[in-house]
């Protein structure tokens, strides 16, 4: 037995029932009421949403508007942003087989940029062409001023005057906790600007495509998003000045492109090394940097950095030699820093500069000793 169609139910002649919680019980509402209604809200509703402003009955109806502008402080994000960006390139570096594109920036006014080396030198190596892309679109080719894979930088020059150049800043007086932006071309995105902070310092980050052109960078830590296509960009302070150039990312896997993304994990190479070694590219086309002279066992799993046991690991009249280093010794602190492994070692003499005098400790068959060095020029 089918059960009977309730009065007002679709196609019935009865009241339309709507359900109301209006003290437990239903509300009706007659067919002819409700048509009605529905009139009325339409007619109301036209004339109130088609435009801000109209009569109605013969009245005159304006609806507000807001006209706020937006205020933005100097030293805030967009105001750094917009003085910083216009100093930031992006780089394609391309050869017969592949392509790599980056990010640099202008360090003087008649054309010199600043990029890692890593951006430019399968390009340089194949002999291919190498691309400058300033903010403004204009598009210069570029020549390689300098390249060192050591500290995985390199100069750049293209034939542009009144460029405006970025401020340089001082890593020395960065603080775990500052306020920083990464500005660069992720992924060729040109102009990404990104905030974050300054997470660690003084971290034994290593770089390069090659085992050969390997960098050991003393690097800062930034949880600022960079992604590929960032490397060479920028890393600024909270006044816009360059603390770092941004260069390496740690990452769990891959995503966009078959590209890893980044997790958080930032590495940049800090100004004064970087300035410094882009002085020595300019001037000589070449940089040089300190060494201990002595060859270490990258396998040693143990704390410390140990001289290798293999012959001529300490070199005759090098620096190590003439502190009495010998083979097989462990150095466990640098100029107070301490030292828990291989790169760890090689970064920490490599943010110093020729000629330094340096302290370190050592320990021999467990016996610990400390010994004077003055570092040597290596390249």
């Amino acid at each position: 037995m089918s059960n009977p169609q309730p009065s007002g139910a679709p196609g019935s002649n009865g009241p339309w029932w709507i359900p109301a919680t209006k003290n437990g019980k239903s509300n009706l509402i007659t067919r002819s009421n409700a048509i009605l209604l529905a009139f009325v809200a339409g007619l109301v509703g036209s004339i109130f949403g088609a435009s801000s402003s109209g009569s109605l009955f013969g009245k005159s109806i304006n609806l507000s508007r807001t006209s706020n502008s937006v205020e933005r402080a100097p030293g805030s994000v967009a105001d750094i942003a917009k003085r910083v960006i216009p100093s930031v390139v992006s780089i394609q570096a391309g050869s017969k087989n592949s392509g790599a594109t980056g990010t640099g920036f202008v360090i003087e006014s008649t054309g010199y940029i600043l990029t890692n080396n890593h951006v430019i030198a399968k390009a340089v190596a194949a002999r291919g062409a190498i691309e400058v892309t300033l903010n403004s679109g204009q598009k210069y080719a570029a020549k390689v001023i300098g390249q060192d894979a050591s500290y995985d930088l390199a100069v750049l020059k293209i034939a542009a005057t009144g460029l405006t150049a970025l401020q340089f800043g001082d890593s020395d007086q960065v603080a775990v906790g500052d306020s920083v932006i990464a500005i660069g071309s992720p992924l060729g995105l040109s102009g990404t600007v990104t905030l974050g902070i300054i997470s660690a310092k003084n971290r034994a980050v290593t770089a390069g495509d090659s085992g050969s052109e390997n960098s050991f960078i003393n690097a800062l830590q930034t949880d600022a998003a960079i992604n590929p296509g960032n490397s060479g960009g920028p890393l600024v302070d909270s006044t816009g000045s360059v603390i770092g150039v941004n260069s390496a990312i740690a990452t769990l896997g891959t995503s966009f492109g078959s590209q890893s993304g980044s997790i958080g994990l930032g590495f940049a190479i800090p100004i004064n090394q970087a300035r410094k070694t882009a002085d020595q590219l300019i001037k000589n086309g070449k940089a040089t940097y300190p060494v201990l002279g002595v060859s270490i066992d990258m396998n040693f799993d143990g704390d410390g950095a140990l001289i290798s046991t293999l012959d001529n690991s300490v070199l005759p009249g090098g620096p190590a030699a003439k502190a009495g280093l010998k083979a097989g010794d462990v150095i466990v602190k640098f100029d107070e820093r301490t030292i828990t492994s291989a790169e760890e070692l090689i970064v920490a003499i490599r943010a110093k500069s020729v000629g330094d005098k340096v302290e370190l400790t050592y320990t021999r068959n467990g016996v610990s000793a400390t010994a004077t060095v003055v570092l040597n020029a290596g390249n």
